[in-house]
């Protein structure tokens, strides 16, 4: 699996469904992303166990990301037709839905997976992968879940807090930052500074 944190994150066209639960066959992700921080969000197949949860929590959350200009791209080897009706499943039935407010794109030919290093070679699906891209379309954050373990959406919420801290004051985020906490001054000296008052805390 190979490391893409500090690259450019990868283009890609392809066919999806959108939030307004229309069907495109060339959706651009960089043009979509544009001027925007980004969460490119890979499970591996609609119809299955813990995939729903995870979009669903994505969902309960999206203007959380809206407002902090966050475009949410979800990515599985399923067919546009597939997302399409997966969205028309009630989430009582184990479906996600038809409110789902972001785009799904379908990666039927396995390319934009396999491009950002998340294929399982013996399933032929995505891991659970988390790519945090910044306004600048450069990837921060990649993270891979394996398959039985569901995602913590709040956390990304906070990584893009934290980016956003970072690239505005130039101080970094300590262990468990949060927003409204303060950063650290990434010197000897702001080291020093920042644990004498809260290394307890940490």
């Amino acid at each position: 699996m190979k490391n893409l944190v500090g690259s450019s994150a990868i283009d890609f066209t392809a066919p999806a469904v959108l939030g307004d639960g229309s069907i495109i066959n060339d959706f651009n992700f960089y043009d979509n992303i544009n001027g925007f921080y980004s969460l490119l969000f890979f499970y591996p197949m609609d119809f299955t166990f813990v995939c729903p949860s995870e979009l669903i929590a994505l969902n309960n959350r999206f203007d959380d990301f809206s407002k902090r200009n966050i475009k949410i791209i979800a990515v599985s080897v399923d067919s546009h037709y597939v997302h399409k009706a997966w969205r028309n499943v009630s989430v009582e039935l184990g479906g996600i839905g038809n409110d789902i407010k972001f785009t799904l794109v379908s990666d039927i030919k396995k390319v934009i997976m396999t491009s950002y290093g998340l294929e399982d070679a013996k399933s032929g699906v995505s891991f659970r992968g988390s790519i945090i891209i910044d306004n600048k379309k450069i990837i921060r954050i990649h993270h891979v879940h394996d398959f039985p373990i569901g995602r913590n959406i709040d956390e990304y919420i906070r990584l893009f807090d934290a980016l956003v801290f970072n690239s505005q004051h130039g101080n970094v985020c300590p262990a468990g930052w949060v927003k409204g906490n303060s950063g650290m001054i990434p010197s000897t000296e702001g080291v020093k500074n920042f644990l004498s008052s809260n290394y307890e805390k940490l």
